[in-house]
């Protein structure tokens, strides 16, 4: 399975850091895609566990490692050269495809959906199948707690913008509920800076920066939203790095939960409710069923279920893989 190395030992090879790497693109182009999250491609491409293993190793052993100049021992809590990897793969993807994606989603958004929507659907189905609940009783409360995080899913992909009141700390509170949910698979970060009217505030100056155009003000503004991120991620990854390991099923099946009730947001046939907007950004789109004569329809099923099979194809092959290595 391609989640099943979410327990294995690290491996720090040179191999294993390009593949970190190609993991932080993947999750720094979906990370800028509205409905799509990063949290979502770490838990398919099987670095989640790890992911959040390593950010909670930012504690006070390894703040004392640090000061005390124990520099190899605060690298090895911290997984640094794990970090390092993708966090630099997460910058590059985001720099370098944003306008890409942007590109995607303004002239063939519905084949875009088409991808996203295979891909999360058939990962969601592999994140359900994780959740192996002990007995007949806690199977149900997974259920439960899936349903109901589905519905809460649907019913944040289902609001509307909000004006955002401005302000330092609104940015720094903005920060640290979008980088929770940048690391939470099935909720979007960056629709809930679409929500929260943030969204072409903050991937403006991510756009201008490395052409040299960032403002004095755009780099307070970065450093401000940086800050909440960084607290954000701190506190939520230790909660959530508890949870599978102590309530690994429930959680499972409310992460599989997310998964499936974003599904509402990347739905591939959809007819635009704001025509005189200009921005896409700005626009909010209204989900249809396609008829029969629908001219995309053919290669948006096709997308999606090639898209789907792949996952399905690669959690597969990636299993057989791992049932060799331990026979040998």
């Amino acid at each position: 399975m391609i989640f099943s190395d979410m327990k294995s030992p690290p491996d720090n090879s040179l191999r294993s850091d390009l593949k970190t790497f190609g993991v932080g693109l993947c999750m720094g182009a979906a990370d800028i895609v509205p409905g799509v999250s990063g949290g979502t491609v770490a838990l398919i491409l099987g670095v989640y566990r790890r992911l959040l293993s390593a950010i909670s190793g930012a504690n006070t052993q390894t703040a004392g490692a640090l000061l005390a100049g124990r520099w190899g021992e605060a690298a090895e809590r911290l997984d640094a050269r794990f970090l390092f990897a993708l966090g630099g793969g997460v910058l590059v993807g985001a720099g370098a495809l944003a306008g890409l994606m942007e590109h995607l989603l303004e002239h063939h958004r519905a084949v875009t959906y088409s991808a996203f929507f295979g891909l999360i659907l058939a990962s969601g189905y592999l994140v359900g199948r994780m959740c192996s609940p002990p007995s007949r009783r806690a199977a149900v409360v997974c259920v439960v707690l899936g349903l109901l995080a589905a519905l809460f899913a649907l019913a944040l992909v289902m609001q509307q913008h909000v004006t955002p009141p401005g302000g330092m700390l609104y940015l720094f509170i903005c920060g640290a509920v979008a980088i929770c949910a940048m690391i939470l698979p099935g909720i979007s970060g960056a629709y809930l800076l679409l929500m929260l009217g943030l969204y072409e505030d903050v991937t403006g100056v991510i756009k201008r920066l490395p052409r040299g155009q960032a403002t004095g003000d755009d780099l307070l503004m970065l450093a401000v939203f940086a800050c909440g991120c960084l607290v954000g991620l701190l506190l939520f990854s230790r909660l959530l790095r508890w949870l599978l390991d102590r309530y690994s099923a429930p959680t499972l099946a409310v992460l599989c939960g997310f998964m499936i009730g974003s599904l509402y947001r990347l739905w591939p046939f959809q007819i635009d409710a704001t025509p005189d907007v200009e921005e896409f950004k700005h626009k909010l789109f209204e989900p249809y069923l396609p008829g029969a004569d629908e001219s995309q329809l053919a290669v948006c099923v096709l997308t999606a279920l090639a898209c789907c099979a792949g996952v399905l194809l690669l959690d597969h092959w990636a299993g057989r893989l791992k049932a060799s290595q331990l026979s040998d």
